[in-house]
């Protein structure tokens, strides 16, 4: 059987789930005649979208810019603070705690504190999207750090390689896996992190995001575009998730096991 055919048939399942499932909602809706405030139909939904597509469109590059510019901090900062704690056992036992810590606070109880530190809007929301994604990078890359071959480090002492030489010659190359692991996690966390952000610290007219978009929605009763806001943010999601999963196969899709038993 052809690579064609084998992927075509494996799409053939998830796309007749989602025909009936979206088929069952709007005929049972209309069935039951329940009333659109409460559950709307898929095509009131898509008509929503379509009547508010400006605003939607605005929403959502919005809040694209407030995750990228969040989920690039997390991972600078997530790496860097991983690299750190990887080179010192004394920094990693005195600072990690601490970053655990940090993680286990809700992020809506010290919103509010960032907020009146940096006021409404666009700084709070990316540092809330910070916050969010921070921890899953420098847990990652500091599980990976600490992975790395005892043998091989031991051959760099052997050769009296430098510690900066050992990091990024062989702990780095060793710790991409547990890197791309991350970021996985994070990238879906900015999309969240941002939406709640929007919820706390965002602000309304042309700068809204799709948090904002939602909480006007919801007092409006306007369920049909509360649906499409969502769906919009569940997409913008699942599109940073593919784009961080083709990076992370053309990192590792020529020498590590976990993408090359995915190519065969």
């Amino acid at each position: 059987m052809s690579k064609g055919k084998s992927k075509l048939i494996s799409v053939l399942p998830p796309l007749a789930a989602f025909i009936i499932f979206v088929g069952g909602w709007e005929l049972l809706v209309r069935l039951l005649q329940i009333p659109h405030y409460l559950l709307p139909t898929p095509t009131a939904i898509v008509t929503a979208a379509v009547e508010n597509a400006a605003n939607l469109t605005t929403a959502v590059s919005v809040t694209i810019l407030e995750a990228v510019i969040g989920f690039t901090l997390s991972v600078i900062g997530g790496v860097a603070a991983a690299i750190l704690m990887a080179s010192s056992k004394w920094v990693e036992k005195s600072l990690y705690p601490y970053a655990v810590i940090l993680q286990t606070i809700p992020v809506v109880a010290i919103a509010p504190i960032i907020v009146i530190w940096f006021g409404s809007g666009m700084n709070s929301i990316v540092i809330i999207t910070f916050l969010i994604g921070f921890f899953p990078m420098l847990s990652n890359t500091l599980i990976g750090l600490n992975a790395t071959d005892k043998d091989m480090l031991n051959l760099m002492k052997l050769y009296k390689a430098s510690k900066m030489k050992v990091m990024w010659r062989v702990r780095v190359p060793y710790a991409l896996p547990y890197i791309t692991a991350g970021l996985k996690i994070s990238c879906t966390l900015a999309v969240i992190g941002a939406i709640v952000g929007e919820y706390i610290a965002g602000i309304g007219g042309g700068s809204g995001g799709i948090g904002y978009a939602i909480t006007v929605s919801a007092a409006r009763m306007e369920t049909a575009y509360l649906f499409a806001c969502g769906i919009a943010a569940s997409l913008l999601g699942i599109v940073f998730f593919l784009l961080i999963n083709m990076f992370s196969k053309w990192v590792l899709g020529s020498w590590h096991e976990s993408e090359l038993n995915n190519k065969d």
